[in-house]
């Protein structure tokens, strides 16, 4: 029912928008069976409201193929007996005070309260753990079987595309994650791109890696059996794409999607060699380079290849932050990983970062894009410089991941075996300063809860990222000077500040990346816990401990990489 809004036009009570209003945040004045902003963007058949009075498309077949999956097994195996299918509730977060999504994801905070590791009760929070560590057991995820129903396919269909529907729901499924898997893509230019021809469609490759990710945030619901078999159409397309040499923005999109869907499983190889081939494939696409640069191609000039610079706002958007994708891919997890960095970024142009910062999709959508590209974006940023276009919510978790290798290079580069370079001090200094002036410009922590949905993950990274990359800087000199020392458990326990920060809902869109920062953190806090003799003290490092023991547990079952870090530190309590 609409109310009266004081300036005389009506409004909408919250909830009451169609989901695709809702999704693209605009104006919605809820008439039936379409509204007004569905039917100018002839999209009336996709108007769709959910009110919780009934159920929407999405969720019908959803329910559907749930059935149908049950009855081939039926079929299949005479003596199999169908259990009840249980599906999720997806107005459980509305009625109990949450905000609405206008996504109907199984990856909500309702799919897995049930299959929590933990035994807390029902009014605590991650701000609040009262368990001991000893107590908490990280566990995996289950792994999903390999049987794949044949409703995936039918005489119509190509070998790499599924039902029209199907695709839909899958991409309704991922759409709310993107961001977690470090995609940042126009979800509205996929979805249209289902319904024109062959050679207008995003690659295969790029399609199925989100439809393998459909599949695996859906732990453990039935979909995510068919991990498998879109993990094999995308190893097959990306096979494919890579010799036919289309659509490689695509490509590289999908590479870092396998080898971030390997990273969250554990699978820390196959992860390692996806993400080495994204970067490098961006490097001689020259995606690192601004769009007005002029490149050498190393292919026939007369290839209509996509990545040549563009015009048209949106295209060069996707460019844009395809590349900043691979960015934080790279340079994140090299350091994980402990391996080197791909992506180059020296003096010389041709192997600078000069890709303007990323910006938010709305300004792409409107062409106002940055017409004075930066020359050596990172570095520039690291010195000091300021771009008036580098303050949206994907730039900051860029500057995050930058801060985070520059301090893991510098501090692996301290041997004190060796004799140092004279201005090491000098960059460490300026890199803390450089540090402390990125966190004043992030949103402080008790505003989060302000933005959009999406938004809210990234930025929880980015303060992630900052804090751990001070840890980096300050722990080699940790053990012998008291000052760096107190530095880098400061750091540790702004880290446990952020978790504090987290909601129930926040774990099923976490970045996989911070997993392994809270594993830092804790490093950090037992290495106090061991230098530490006042009782009172000690009482809460081991708070502090177990409130980043408990955020991990909480993350194994949707990220089963956080559930190896987690056992490593409850290994090292266990040595004390």
């Amino acid at each position: 029912m609409a109310n009266k809004a004081q300036d005389g036009q009506t409004t909408l009570q919250r909830g009451k928008a169609c989901l695709r209003c809702r999704k693209r945040k605009m104006r919605c004045d809820g008439n039936k069976p379409a509204c007004q902003q569905c039917i100018r963007a002839k999209k009336g058949d996709a108007c769709e409201y959910d009110d919780g009075k009934g159920k929407t498309r999405t969720q019908l077949l959803r329910e559907n193929i749930v059935r149908l999956e049950q009855r081939i097994r039926e079929l299949e195996d005479p003596e199999y007996v169908s259990p009840a299918v249980v599906l999720y509730d997806p107005h459980a977060h509305s009625r109990s005070g949450s905000s609405s999504s206008s996504f109907s994801s199984p990856g909500d905070t309702s799919l897995y309260t049930s299959h929590s590791p933990l035994s807390f009760p029902s009014d605590s929070s991650p701000t609040s753990p009262n368990t001991s560590w000893t107590s908490l057991q990280p566990v995996t995820s289950p792994s999903p079987s390999t049987f794949v129903p044949e409703i995936f396919f039918d005489e119509h269909q190509t070998r790499f595309q599924p039902p029209l529907e199907l695709a839909r729901m899958l991409l309704d499924i991922f759409s709310p994650h993107r961001r977690q898997c470090g995609l940042d893509i126009h979800m509205g230019r996929v979805l249209d791109s289902l319904s024109v021809s062959p050679e207008e469609q995003r690659h295969p490759a790029l399609m199925n890696a989100m439809y393998l990710w459909a599949c695996f945030i859906s732990r453990p619901e039935p979909l995510s059996q068919h991990e498998e078999h879109y993990l094999g159409l995308a190893l097959d397309a990306l096979r494919d794409g890579l010799r036919d040499g289309e659509k490689i923005v695509d490509i590289i999109q999908c590479s870092c999607l396998l080898s971030m869907y390997f990273l969250a499983n554990g699978r820390i190889l196959e992860g390692s060699y996806h993400a080495t081939a994204a970067a490098a494939l961006a490097v001689q696409c020259g995606l690192h380079l601004n769009t007005h640069q002029e490149q050498s191609w190393p292919i026939d000039p007369q290839e209509p290849y996509d990545t040549k610079p563009s015009r048209t706002g949106v295209k060069e958007g996707e460019r844009i932050l395809a590349f900043w994708q691979v960015y934080n891919l790279d340079r994140c997890w090299s350091v994980i990983l402990r391996k080197p960095s791909i992506i180059p970024d020296g003096v010389d142009p041709r192997q600078s970062i000069n890709c303007p910062w990323p910006q938010d999709w709305a300004k792409y959508e409107t062409g106002h894009i940055n017409v004075s590209p930066p020359f050596q974006t990172i570095r520039g940023f690291i010195d000091g410089e300021v771009s008036h276009s580098s303050f949206s919510t994907q730039a900051m978790r860029v500057k995050a991941s930058a801060l985070f290798s520059k301090a893991d290079q510098l501090s692996t580069s301290w041997d004190p075996s060796m004799k140092q370079p004279t201005t090491l001090p000098e960059e460490i200094a300026a890199l803390e300063t450089s540090i402390a002036q990125f966190i004043t410009t992030l949103m402080p922590l008790d505003r989060l809860d302000t933005i959009s949905l999406e938004d809210k993950p990234t930025l929880l990274a980015a303060h992630t990222l900052a804090h751990t990359a001070s840890i980096q800087l300050y722990r080699p000199f940790a053990q012998d000077d008291p000052i760096m020392f107190e530095k880098c458990s400061r750091s540790a326990r702004a880290c446990v500040t952020v978790v504090k920060h987290i909601t129930e809902r926040d774990f099923n869109f976490l970045d996989p990346i911070i997993g392994p920062c809270w594993s830092y953190a804790a490093d950090t806090l037992i290495m106090e816990l061991e230098a530490q003799e006042a009782w009172t003290m000690e009482t809460d490092v081991r708070n502090q401990i177990t409130t980043l023991l408990y955020a991990m547990t909480t993350l194994s079952p949707h990220l089963p990489i956080v559930a190896i870090a987690a056992t490593k530190v409850q290994k090292r309590l266990s040595e004390l």
